[in-house]
This record gives C-alpha cells, sequence and structure tokens, in this order.
C-alpha cells in the first residue's frame, strides 16, 4: 500500500513537470494530443498533417474565435467573466465557458468528457501555455489537434476528408461548417450538414466582421 502511494505521489508531482516541459518544448514542435496518443496506443491509428496558420484559409480561424472564443485576442487564456455566467447560471460549467487556450490543454494534457476535476485542471494550464505561447501558436496548435471525425484530426486532415481540398483551399462557407460541428464533430458532418449545423455555420459568419482578429497577425505577438 505504501508503494502504491508512494507511486501516487510520484505521479502527481511528475505530472505539472511534464505539463511545463511539454508546454515548453510545444512552442517550436507539433504537438500530439491525448486522443492521438490513446489511438495509437490501441492501434486504431489517427490521421493528422500538421500544418502552420498561414497555410490555413483565414477564414478558418477566424471563424473559429467567433464560435468558440469571441474574447480570444482579449483575455489571458481563462475568461473569468463567461465562467462565472455559466456557473451562475446553469449551476456548473460547460463548453460555453471554455477558451481555446482552455480547449488546447484539454486536448494536448486532458482527457475528454465532462468533469469538474478536468474543468479545474484545465485553468492554471490554460494561463500558463497562453503566457509563454503567442495568440498565433495558440491557434495554430488548436486547429491543428482539434477532432473533425473518427480518427481525423487538423483542420489539413478534416479539409481533405471533408471538401477533398486542403485547408488553405476552404471557401468561406466549407470554413464555418467545419467549426460548426466541432461541439460533437463525430456525429456532426460537415460535408452532409444538417439543417442545424448549417443554420449555425451561418450564424457563424455572420458574427466574423465584428470578431477582434488582430492577435493572429504574425507581427501580432501575444495579444
Amino acid at each position: 500500500m505504501r508503494r502504491l502511494l508512494r507511486l501516487a505521489l510520484i505521479a502527481i508531482l511528475a505530472y505539472p513537470a511534464l505539463v511545463l516541459v511539454l508546454g515548453a518544448l510545444y512552442i517550436a514542435v507539433p504537438p500530439v494530443s491525448t486522443l492521438m496518443v490513446g489511438r495509437w496506443l490501441t492501434l486504431r491509428g489517427a490521421e493528422r498533417t500538421y500544418v502552420p496558420l498561414s497555410a490555413m484559409a483565414p477564414i478558418l480561424p477566424a471563424a473559429a474565435i467567433a464560435s468558440e472564443d469571441a474574447r480570444f485576442c482579449r483575455h489571458r487564456g481563462v475568461d473569468w467573466g463567461a465562467i462565472s455566467d455559466v456557473l451562475d447560471e446553469e449551476g456548473g460549467p460547460s463548453r460555453g465557458a471554455s477558451t481555446i487556450p482552455m480547449q488546447v490543454a484539454k486536448n494536448l494534457f486532458l482527457w475528454p468528457g465532462r468533469s469538474y476535476i478536468r474543468k479545474a485542471m484545465e485553468i492554471p494550464i490554460a494561463l500558463y501555455l497562453d503566457t509563454i505561447w503567442s495568440k498565433r501558436r495558440m491557434m495554430e496548435v488548436y486547429l491543428n489537434v482539434a477532432e473533425w471525425g473518427e480518427g481525423t484530426f487538423g483542420a489539413e486532415a478534416a479539409a481533405r476528408r471533408h471538401f477533398n481540398k486542403g485547408a488553405a483551399d476552404l471557401s468561406r462557407r466549407e470554413a464555418a461548417l467545419l467549426v460548426a460541428v466541432l461541439p460533437n464533430p463525430i456525429r456532426r458532418n460537415a460535408a452532409r450538414p444538417t439543417r442545424l449545423v448549417s443554420g449555425k455555420a451561418a450564424r457563424i459568419l455572420a458574427r466574423v466582421p465584428n470578431t477582434p482578429t488582430r492577435c493572429l497577425a504574425p507581427q501580432g505577438g501575444t495579444r
């Protein structure tokens, strides 16, 4: 029993160090998500071609901000106001309170599914990543590790799977459809959108013109 407790303590202490080291490494190295690692370990395979943000249609990151995190360029990794609103209105955290950095934290270092513990762990990791990464890097990683179908990860693989083209050649509607299916990419298909998904894509495109994206500029730095 003591040995198990000792091992558990070592794991608890080692985990933050692992996050710190990998977070710094991922400033330059293409990261992999826990879902991708899980698929490789179970011999199911994962399709992903990492591409820089410059190799994606500009409408794709703009649509992601408009849909997932309207204050992306303004907050420091966590939108405390959104979290407070969700706690007040719904009694608990939901996807609506998750910023893009929090989703990146989950994808790279945590597990899928809803959990109060996981949500709490997302916050310090998101704050750390947002401190050491530029906003442009954050968006690039987000769009390269997001799951867009069974075994399909990243915008490039998603664009080729659903629209038979690269991420750089996506139309405005195609980019919005990809973003619109993100809440449930396994059940929803961007190439065969339901009326609900099509409507959401249209609303995303309507919000894009008023969405701040200056922080994504190559010279834009982190804010």
